[in-house]
């Protein structure tokens, strides 16, 4: 019996560079990592809320209602818009946000919650 022939080297890279199917299976491999990104990513999962608030008016503020958002278990990031009065903030994967734990944040800040949305609708 013969064992198989092994090829390595130049003799190896001829094959494989010239071989037009393993080209095609890496430029779709390369396409399909950069427009789908792989396995759908966790971050998928996440959340967004936008809170309209009335009082904000100064970076103080900002950093006030931020700090109390925060404070809301699984709160993963808060954006605050001092031009629109909005509040953007962005749960951990799975975490949701009510209403009313919203709201309780937002006046122990010291503001008026006058509107509570979910990315993509009303709550």
């Amino acid at each position: 019996m013969t064992s198989p022939r092994v090829l390595v080297g130049r003799s190896a890279m001829k094959i494989l560079l010239w071989r037009p199917a393993i080209w095609r299976g890496l430029l779709a491999a390369v396409l399909l990592a950069t427009v789908w990104g792989g396995p759908l990513q966790a971050q998928d999962a996440k959340l967004v809320y936008t809170l309209y608030a009335d009082g904000l008016a100064c970076p103080f503020c900002a950093y006030g209602i931020e700090k109390q958002l925060f404070a809301i278990e699984g709160v993963a990031a808060v954006e605050t818009d001092l031009k629109t009065g909005t509040v953007t903030i962005t749960m951990r994967d799975g975490a949701t946000l009510d209403e009313p734990v919203a709201r309780t944040a937002v006046e122990a800040a010291g503001f008026t919650l006058r509107g509570f949305e979910r990315a993509g609708g009303l709550e």
